[in-house]
């Protein structure tokens, strides 16, 4: 596929940046920290998502233009969609209560193998869901049900719980049909057709009866202020208002229950006085019969996979949804009748496919196993690789599946696994987790920001070999690695054939990239070399020189005199800033001539110090070269033949001194000449206090 050429302008501190990204592809670029990767990345998401969202990214300096200067991504149009990487991602999806990642159910286990085995299964059963999903009737049946049971709750004796809504509704009923004398003036509004609204409405006027004598509400004077507030000493609006939706289920279920007990049921809106015994086991009995009639219809509706997956015998869990309205007694009546001869035939039928069912429940329990078994495989293989003490398990939750943290050393899952792993354990689990949810929601780019280079090497090598090697990986995936740490992206090119690796480089908000392949990586020594071989400048020579043989391990004479060399010092002295420190013998001059000859055969120690003691010498060395590293060292000459001047920067000299040494922690690096990974504004620094203290 074509390479997609993007073009980002005046986003934060990036006034124009030219990359390529390959289509499903592994695109890593690498460059310097403060360059504008993170902008990069965030250009594309926002891109993706709205222009709107694009304007944030909006340089300080052009904030209130006119005409207004605005951000601006091309080149990018087929990137509709954009995952990445980041802490927002970990805090918003990983992590949570009782579950290692959001919709673990969706990552690891809804796939399209699944769902069809989902399907094949659902559809034995569909002639037994149509009739819930085309029966209206019997929906609202249901729902009056269990609006029914719901009013009335059975304590753990079985008795009927006096607090639940019902009881307190039937100690209003007989209110509400006979009114007491004294609040007779109140008919009209008490038998309305929503009594609790008005009774609330009264009760909340009570407050103000004191404040005069005439009425709150109407302004009457010499208002009956007793008998105002009965009203609501004698009508709870709460239990009112439940009292009306009680008479109204049982009017809408009337055709529904046994036509005794519908009678039983609507006496007991009507009473004046409090349930006896035999009313409260009337209703406990009818509540239990709603209760059973609604669990199995529930039973019938939600049959599947996930009800069948732990029954141990499928005729026998199909016979036990059957309805038996012989034994339901409330609920004994023509229209419960038809609802049950409806559902028992459907199960008939369903039941003549047993053998079907099961093997069909056996194929998809298998797939899910072997779900289950893969991805907690992959992933515990990564988390023992990584060092991690920890272990993922995937179980069934209901109709879904959740994934668990587990530690070796505690038996059962860690219920908020956030707050027992460290940060850096988080990070790592967490790519591992966006990779598997990133293959799920399938964007059109996958943006990971820098985001290996703060572990160690064994971390890196398991979190970059799980994210981009086997089964479920970034492999087909368009991808985008935005790092600064050279050794990820070392180990990918050396590794794989298919990543496309770009070095990052800019000047004045100005980015491009220049390839890296697998020919560009070199050992510390062929960079050194090569450099050498190539450089025209005696005292560039030197600068490499030294590098070789400090990476040789060859500090004898050579080294020894070559390190005096770039300090500028007249007398070579040999183990300088140690207590052994003596100057070096004409012998030992004449050693270390011959083994830096062996290099440099024009090495003249006497001649090169004459140069580097002249300041504009070395200036015009400094201005002559446009690679930062060599810059830096030379820049370093400066520390030593004005240190007073720039005494003033020490800390900025310090650093530069300690940092930009001789990087023996590299073995496998890239030449800086080609990839110049000095951060602009380390040179930029060191341009600035040349030129302040060393004018032209």
């Amino acid at each position: 596929m074509q390479d997609l050429e993007v073009v980002i302008r005046d986003c934060n501190s990036i006034t124009e940046a030219a990359i390529k990204l390959r289509p499903r592809a592994l695109n890593i670029k690498y460059g310097p920290n403060g360059l504008g990767k993170s902008t990069i990345a965030r250009a594309l998401t926002y891109r993706a998502e709205s222009t709107e969202r694009l304007a944030e990214l909006t340089p300080f300096r052009h904030l209130g233009a006119n005409p207004p200067i605005v951000p601006i991504v091309e080149g990018a149009d087929e990137i509709k969609s954009v995952l990445t990487f980041d802490d927002e991602y970990v805090s918003k999806f990983v992590f949570r209560q009782n579950e290692v990642v959001e919709n673990s159910f969706e990552i690891f286990i809804n796939t399209d193998e699944y769902r069809a085995g989902i399907a094949e299964i659902d559809e034995i059963f569909e002639s037994l869901k149509e009739t819930f999903l085309e029966g209206v009737e019997l929906n609202e049946a249901i729902a009056h049900f269990t609006e029914l049971r719901d009013a009335f709750g059975i304590t753990a004796a079985g008795k009927l719980s006096k607090t639940s809504r019902g009881p307190k509704a039937l100690s209003m009923g007989g209110k509400l049909d006979v009114i007491p004398g004294s609040l007779q003036g109140y008919t009209e509004f008490i038998k309305s057709d929503n009594p609790a609204k008005w009774i609330s409405w009264q009760a909340q006027g009570k407050e103000y009866l004191e404040l005069s004598e005439n009425c709150p509400f109407c302004a009457t004077v010499s208002v009956d202020k007793t008998t105002a507030k009965m009203v609501s000493d004698e009508y709870n609006s709460a239990a009112v208002k439940n009292m009306s939706s009680l008479r109204a289920v049982i009017e809408k279920l009337g055709g529904y229950l046994n036509p005794e007990h519908l009678d039983q049921l609507q006496n007991l809106t009507k009473l004046l006085a409090g349930m006896t015994s035999e009313q409260e086991r009337f209703l406990v009995n009818l509540h239990g019969d709603v209760v059973t009639f609604l669990n199995k219809l529930t039973a019938a509706r939600n049959v599947s996979f996930h009800a069948l997956r732990e029954a141990g015998d499928v005729k026998q869990f199909l016979s036990e949804l059957r309805i038996d309205l012989s034994l339901l007694h409330g609920l004994r009546s023509d229209a419960t009748q038809e609802i049950v001869t409806s559902i028992n035939f459907k199960l008939d039928e369903v039941e003549t496919r047993v053998i079907d069912i099961n093997q069909r429940i056996s194929r998809q329990k298998r797939r899910v196993g072997q779900l289950i078994e893969e991805n907690q495989r992959a992933i515990n293989d990564f988390l023992n690789s990584a060092g991690y003490k920890y272990a993922v398990r995937i179980e069934a939750d209901g109709d879904s599946y959740r994934m668990l943290l587990e530690h070796r050393d505690k038996t059962g899952h860690l219920e908020s696994a956030g707050q027992h792993l460290s940060y850096g354990e988080k990070n790592a689990f967490a790519l591992v987790l966006f990779m598997y949810d990133a293959r799920r929601r399938q964007p059109d780019l996958v943006v990971l920001d820098d985001p290996v280079s703060s572990f160690d090497k064994t971390k890196k090598f398991a979190i970059l070999h799980q994210l981009f090697h086997g089964q479920n990986s970034f492999r087909d995936v368009t991808c985008l690695l935005l790092t600064h740490d050279l050794e990820p992206a070392i180990d990918i090119v050396r590794t794989s054939a298919t990543p496309v690796v770009h070095f990052l480089t800019g000047r004045d908000g100005v980015i491009s990239e220049l390839p890296i392949t697998p020919d560009h990586i070199m050992t510390f020594s062929e960079v050194c070399k090569q450099n050498i071989d190539t450089a025209t400048d005696p005292l560039i020579q030197c600068i490499y020189a030294r590098r070789l043989l400090e990476v040789r391990g060859a500090r004898g004479m050579g080294y020894q005199l070559i390190s005096n060399l770039l300090h500028v010092r007249d007398v070579p002295l040999l183990s300088p800033n140690s207590d052994d420190e003596v100057p070096m013998t004409q012998i030992e001059i004449d050693e270390g001539t011959n083994e830096v000859r062996d290099l440099l055969p024009d090495f003249d120690y006497h001649q090169l110090l004459e140069d580097l003691n002249d300041p504009q010498k070395v200036r015009s060395r400094f201005d002559a070269t446009a690679v930062g590293y060599e810059k830096v060292q030379l820049f370093r000459v400066f520390t030593v033949l004005s240190p007073t001047t720039l005494a003033k920067d020490r800390i900025f000299t310090k650093f530069v001194n300690e940092t930009y040494h001789i990087e023996n922690e590299y073995v496998m690096q890239l030449n800086p000449q080609a990839f110049d990974a000095v951060p602009e504004y380390v040179v930029a620094a060191c341009e600035e206090l040349i030129n302040a203290n060393f004018p032209d």
